[in-house]
């Protein structure tokens, strides 16, 4: 059964309690890490990769039903792996119980240990999108890890972006799909607005030398934090943390003195891979059981504008749970504390049918 996302939001402010938006740690066992090379890996535009290098993270035993987890731009492996994700998830009597489960968490085509520009091929690395990254997911999956079916795939952000393709792409490959802070519609309107700007003040410091720089662009700091304070942290949670000028002051300062450590051609092509992003056509093809879990106050993913709520219509086994703003959400950011969805989730994957190839 669909429900709006004003009536979700309603049960879920009832049912969802939190004691802390600080999430206590679980103990799951040591993640392991492993790297599997993709023979000829060709990219949406044609062009061809004779090695395509993608890291990834396990958590769990093989035998374990195998779960899908992806990690939003710019992040890796190890994003997922914070105290208020993994910890909450992965340990013993959790939704993704780590001896239950075989947790798999790749580093995105162009981030962490995975190929990617910084490696040495700067500008002339393969342009890549969306579909390309899940692809180089999938064949990880299938060909590097064995692995013929998903319990489950989870992603948040651009994990979130990428879940929503890959029931639309590989629609008998999963039983059940979490996007997480996104909306099923075309990247565009303020999201995409400020991610161009972002990109194209990056682009256009003479630092930046065309992707043949000798150090960071120093406009980079600015363009990330600007994009960054603009589309994350929650409304209600930043005027808490900055109710003052001065105060609003040193968290700006605080922000421009922290170092940047992203790699500017490898930060332009994460973020410009969202650009074509637009799943809409394909709804109707997901297969799967799935939770679509946004956040109310969520800068990048307005539930106002109403687009979500038109598109989950198309979405045969959907559901929205529309986490409400409060000063413990982040905007955003919230989703990346699994305390807001614990329960959901793990009575998804109690009721999901389990279906094979």
């Amino acid at each position: 059964m669909k429900l709006s996302l004003a009536v979700l939001s309603a049960v879920t402010s009832i049912t969802l309690t939190l004691t802390s938006f600080a999430a206590s740690a679980a103990d799951y066992p040591a993640p392991k890490q492993g790297e599997w090379i993709a023979k000829d890996f060709k990219f949406h535009t044609g062009q061809t990769m004779p090695e395509l290098k993608l890291h990834y993270t396990t958590i769990g035993e093989p035998t374990g039903q195998p779960v899908l987890v992806l990690h939003g731009t710019g992040g890796s492996a190890a994003s997922m792996l914070t105290p208020a994700f993994g910890g909450e998830l992965f340990g013993a009597g959790q939704p993704l119980d780590a001896s239950k489960y075989y947790i798999i968490i790749p580093d995105g085509l162009g981030h962490g240990q995975s190929s990617k520009p910084s490696d040495g091929m700067k500008t002339a690395f393969p342009k890549y999108n969306y579909d390309d990254m899940v692809d180089a997911h999938y064949r990880l999956v299938a060909e590097g890890l064995g692995v013929k079916h998903l319990r489950l795939v989870i992603g948040n952000s651009m994990g979130g972006m990428h879940t929503w393709i890959w029931g639309e792409k590989y629609p008998q490959f999963m039983d059940a799909l979490v996007p997480m802070a996104s909306q099923p519609t075309e990247m565009a309107a303020r999201n995409w607005m400020l991610r161009r700007l972002m990109i194209e003040t990056i682009r256009n410091d003479p630092d930046y030398n065309g992707g043949n720089y000798t150090s960071q662009p120093r406009m980079m700091k600015y363009a990330v934090n600007a994009y960054g304070i603009a589309t994350s942290g929650g409304t209600l949670a930043i005027q808490m943390q900055a109710p003052t000028g001065e105060k609003a002051d040193k968290i700006v300062d605080e922000r421009l003195a922290a170092p940047i450590t992203a790699d500017a051609n490898d930060f332009l092509y994460q973020w410009d891979a969202s650009h074509d992003f637009n799943p809409a056509a394909g709804l109707d093809k997901i297969e799967a059981t799935l939770l679509l879990i946004n956040a109310a106050d969520d800068e990048r993913n307005p539930p106002e504008t109403g687009v979500t709520d038109a598109a989950m219509k198309r979405v045969k086994n959907g559901r929205v749970l529309l986490i409400p703003a409060s000063t413990e959400t982040r905007g955003h950011g919230t989703t990346g504390n699994a305390a807001f969805y614990k329960k959901p989730l793990q009575e998804l994957l109690q009721t999901a049918p389990q279906r094979t190839m």
